[in-house]
């Protein structure tokens, strides 16, 4: 009777947002159709619709490459991370020393520091790469640092009282206990290794640099091409969703045999 609970509560988280989805365009077509409202200002869900079909294989191909930005700053922030992570827990100096300009990084809009990057970086894939990253590392490095210091006092006396080494309190007993926390930074970061890559490459478009869905973006607007401008929005949003999607399953494949966070979802 549980298991079949737990079916119907998963049936609905993916049956009630598509609902709403639904909802909310037919509305926007009917509101857009009964007041005649101009393609220029807001298309309807049918020519953004009709525009990914005729314009799919160009923005697919913008698509692949922010795509492409997207993962090598997602996996470099997390490496990155990690590694800064694990240095902050080890030595309260390095932490006290560096944290702060973790969280500088955080702070700094990307925007007025993504010229100077694409300037001195010659390569634009790894300006983009790098201005991704410095979007995306700072929740790993936060998140991992709670997780390895949220560590159960008394299992941590315990292992004190069984003279386990640093690196066996480590593996055995920080790590796993980071875990959670780790996977919840990997979710946030995923949006905004996408929300990096768009606003590096339009950073790059704006410098005559073609490139990736920003680059059509800008393209639509300049030439009042508004279907295409929103279908490219469309599939940034889309796109969005499935990486928090994949970084979910990945959570509870992850957690959820053990960790209750990842149980009953």
């Amino acid at each position: 009777m549980q298991t079949l609970s737990d079916h119907h509560a998963s049936t609905l988280n993916w049956l009630a947002p598509l609902i709403v989805g639904a909802v909310f365009l037919l509305l926007w077509q009917g509101l857009c159709t009964a007041w005649q409202v101009p393609v220029y200002l807001v298309p309807k869900p049918s020519d953004i619709a009709r525009t990914l079909v005729t314009d799919g294989p160009s923005l697919l191909l913008a698509l692949a490459t922010t795509l492409k930005i997207t993962v090598l700053a997602f996996t470099l922030a997390t490496v990155l991370g990690v590694v800064a992570a694990f240095l902050f827990v080890q030595n309260r100096l390095i932490e006290a020393s560096l944290f702060p300009y973790a969280i500088l990084l955080q702070v700094t809009p990307v925007v007025a520091v993504a010229p100077l990057i694409i300037i001195w970086v010659k390569q634009p894939t790894l300006a983009l790469v790098i201005c991704a990253t410095l979007v995306t590392v700072f929740p790993i490095i936060s998140n991992t640092v709670l997780g390895l210091r949220s560590v159960n006092p008394g299992l941590l006396n315990l292992f004190k009282l069984n003279r386990a080494s640093r690196w066996q309190t480590l593996v055995r007993l920080r790590i796993p206990s980071a875990l959670p926390f780790f996977f919840g930074g990997m979710r946030i970061s995923s949006g905004l290794a996408l929300i990096g890559a768009v606003v590096a490459e339009f950073v790059a478009g704006t410098g005559g640099t073609g490139t990736g869905l920003a680059y059509e973006i800008l393209q639509a607007g300049f030439q009042i091409n508004i279907p295409r401008l929103f279908a490219a929005l469309a599939l940034i949003s889309l796109t969005g969703v499935a990486l928090f999607v994949s970084m979910d399953w990945l959570s509870r494949k992850a957690l959820g045999h053990w960790h209750e966070s990842a149980q009953g979802a």
